[in-house]
């Protein structure tokens, strides 16, 4: 008879966490997907404390956030969301989970790289509220059909130095949010639909009021 003292059995064998290629892969998604949360944390800390400008902190967190979400299409169903594999693996890191949630830079986010405004700028701004206008009239509805639309219009809007306190930028920030955390496929309701549309053409709105010498006026 075998006992299990003595079985073969070595306390200096290491212990696998996978018997296959494949599982040795989601493992490293897995720890890679770790690794960039925690990273984003400490960028973000960073850049509260004034540790790094906002030059150094903007194209580090760009490019942090979408390889998060790269690494969110890979590992497909064992992440059902960030909150879950946040609490999974015990990870206490709210400012990585803050700025997911967002999913802009806190430059973007907070107007904080204000810079001279230019005719290019307007355009484009401009350009961008009328794209998503339309697009929300033509009755696109999905996350990934108007998410896009909407993180481009936030970050041109974000580059006027008086959008900090413009009504429209929280609003719109607090759609992005609300996009962010929904699935690709998911699609906003009609009642949201309206509110959104109100609300972007109110900030559109409010936009040209600043360009037109109001109180909020950029240049």
């Amino acid at each position: 008879m075998t006992t299990a003292m003595s079985a073969p059995f070595s306390l200096d064998e290491e212990v696998r966490l996978y018997n296959t290629n494949a599982e040795r892969e989601r493992y490293n998604l897995l720890s890679t997907l770790f690794g960039i949360i925690v990273t984003l944390d400490y960028l973000e800390r960073a850049y509260v404390r004034d540790s790094i400008t906002a030059a150094e902190y903007s194209p580090a967190c760009t490019r942090l956030l979408s390889q998060y979400k790269t690494m969110l299409r890979l590992v497909g169903d064992d992440v059902p969301s960030v909150e879950e594999f946040m609490s999974r693996y015990k990870m206490e890191h709210p400012a990585a989970l803050h700025r997911i949630r967002v999913g802009v830079p806190a430059t973007v986010e907070h107007s904080s790289e204000a810079g001279p405004e230019t005719g290019k700028w307007v355009a484009q701004t401009t350009q961008s509220f009328i794209t998503f206008m339309d697009a929300l009239k033509l009755r696109l509805r999905a996350k990934d059909q108007l998410h896009p639309i909407l993180q481009e219009l936030v970050t041109g809007y974000a580059r006027f130095k008086g959008s900090k306190d413009w009504e429209g930028r929280s609003k719109m920030v607090s759609w992005l949010i609300t996009l962010n955390g929904m699935k690709a496929s998911e699609e906003i309701t009609e009642e949201q639909s309206r509110q959104l549309f109100f609300d972007v053409e109110h900030a559109y709105a409010e936009f040209f009021r600043s360009l037109s010498g109001g109180k909020d006026d950029p240049s």
